[in-house]
C-alpha cells in the first residue's frame, strides 16, 4: 500500500517536471510509510525523487521502529549529537541529485529555518507546494482506512455513552471529561484526537469553549465534543444533551439543528457540490431566525487528521467523490441561553452515504 502511494508522488513529481519531494509532517509521512511517530524538535523527513530512490531521516532511536513499519527504502538515523542534515547532504549527494532545480515541500508546515537548510544543501532551488498532491492523494479512503475509520467512530460513540452516565447534578465538566477519557484509554486508547469538550449551561453556547469546574444543574444543556485516534486515524463526534429539563427555546434550537444536519446528511451523495451541503444546513437555520448564531462552516475532512482536506464550507465548489470522509456539524450558539451542535463522521458511497458515528441524535433530556 505504502509503495503504491509513493508511486504516485512520484509520477506526480515527473508530472510536474519537479525533481524532488522532501515530506516532514509527521502524519503525511504515516501516510506514505505507515510510521507514525512524533520527533518533537528532532528532523524527521522523506526525500522522494523523480528518478532515484526515496530515504527516510529520522533520530536513531526511531530507525527499529521504522524499519518494523514496513518502510523499505534507506532509513537513515542520526544521534543527538549530530547535524542530521549533513548526512541529508551525503544521501542526496550519493544519489546525485545536488543540481535539483525544483523541490516539492509543504510549505504551509515547513519552518523557515529548515526550508533555508534545504535550499542550501539543494544549491538554492525552487520550493514549490507539495500541499495539493498530499491532500488530493489522503482525500479519498481505501478500504482499510475506512474500517479503522468506523472502528474509531465506534469508539467515539462510546466516548459519548461514557459522559451520559457520568452526568448528576453538581458534578462538574473536568469531572465528566475524566471519565470519559478513563473509561476510553481503559479501551486501549492512548491519544484523543483533540481535547476533549464537555461544557455545560451557557458554556455550551461557546463554540470551542474549555472545560472547567463549571457544575452541572437542572435545565443546562450538556455539549460533549469528542474523538479518538486509532491506529493512526481520527474520529470526532458531537453530541448535545438537556439535563432534567428544557425550555421551549432550547427545543427549538435543538430541532433547528438537527433539521439542519439531517437535511445536509440527505444531500451527501456522489456528485453533489460540498458548498451545497453547508448551504442547505445554512439556510435551515437562517430560516429559522438563528442565522447570526451558526459562525462556522458545516464540516472538515476527517482520516489521519482530525482536520483535513476538504474544507465543507458554501464556498467549496468541488464535488463530492467515492471515498471520501468529513464531518457534518451544524451549530446554533446563543449566549445566556447556550449552544447545540450536532455531528457525525460520513463516508461517501457509491450511491450515497454511510454515517460513521451512531450514537443516536434525537432530542435526549438526562433524568
Amino acid at each position: 500500500m505504502q509503495k503504491a502511494r509513493l508511486t504516485k508522488l512520484t509520477d506526480w513529481l515527473k508530472q510536474q517536471d519537479t525533481d524532488a519531494a522532501f515530506i516532514s509532517s509527521t502524519e503525511n509521512i504515516f501516510y506514505l510509510t505507515n510510521f507514525h511517530t512524533n520527533p518533537h524538535e528532532r528532523l524527521m523527513g522523506l526525500f522522494v525523487f523523480k528518478e532515484e530512490e526515496p530515504f527516510f531521516i529520522c533520530p536513531g532511536m526511531e530507525v527499529s521502529q521504522a524499519k518494523a513499519a514496513g518502510f523499505d527504502g534507506e532509513i537513515i538515523g542520526y544521534a543527538d549529537h549530530e547535524n542530521p542534515w549533513d548526512k541529508v547532504k551525503d544521501a542526496i549527494a550519493k544519489r546525485g541529485q545536488q543540481d535539483v532545480q525544483k523541490a516539492a515541500v509543504e510549505k504551509e508546515l515547513l519552518s523557515f529555518a529548515r526550508a533555508e537548510q534545504l535550499q542550501t544543501i539543494l544549491a538554492g532551488a525552487e520550493l514549490v507546494s507539495a500541499e495539493e498532491i498530499m491532500n488530493q492523494l489522503r482525500l479519498i479512503k481505501d478500504d482499510k482506512e475506512l474500517q479503522i475509520l468506523k472502528q474509531a467512530a465506534a469508539l467515539a460513540d462510546f466516548g459519548v455513552e461514557a459522559g451520559v452516565q457520568a452526568l448528576q447534578s453538581g458534578v462538574s465538566e473536568m469531572d465528566v471529561l475524566a471519565k470519559i477519557e478513563y473509561e476510553l484509554k481503559r479501551k486501549g486508547i492512548r491519544e484523543m484526537s483533540f481535547s476533549t469538550m464537555v461544557l455545560f449551561g451557557e458554556k455550551s453556547g461557546q463554540p470551542h469553549g474549555n472545560p472547567g469546574l463549571t457544575s452541572l444543574k437542572s435545565g443546562d444543556f450538556v455539549l460533549f465534543d469528542l474523538g479518538v485516534v486509532l491506529d493512526g486515524y481520527c474520529s470526532d463526534i458531537t453530541r448535545t444533551f438537556a439535563y432534567q429539563s428544557i425550555s421551549d427555546k432550547q427545543k427549538e434550537i435543538y430541532d433547528t439543528v438537527l433539521e439542519a444536519q439531517l437535511k445536509a446528511l440527505d444531500a451527501s451523495k456522489p456528485g453533489e457540490r460540498i458548498g451545497e451541503l453547508d448551504q442547505i444546513a445554512r439556510d435551515v437555520i437562517t430560516n429559522a431566525g438563528y442565522g447570526d448564531y451558526f459562525p462556522h462552516r458545516l464540516g472538515h475532512g476527517l482520516g489521519i487528521s482530525v482536520h483535513e482536506f476538504p474544507s465543507m464550507s458554501h464556498t467549496n465548489n468541488d464535488l463530492l467523490q467515492e471515498g471520501m470522509v468529513y464531518t457534518i456539524e451544524p451549530g446554533i450558539y446563543v449566549p445566556e441561553i447556550g449552544g447545540v451542535r450536532i455531528e457525525d463522521d460520513v463516508y461517501i458511497t457509491k450511491n450515497g452515504h454511510e454515517t460513521l458515528t451512531k450514537f443516536p441524535k434525537e432530542l435526549q433530556i438526562i433524568k
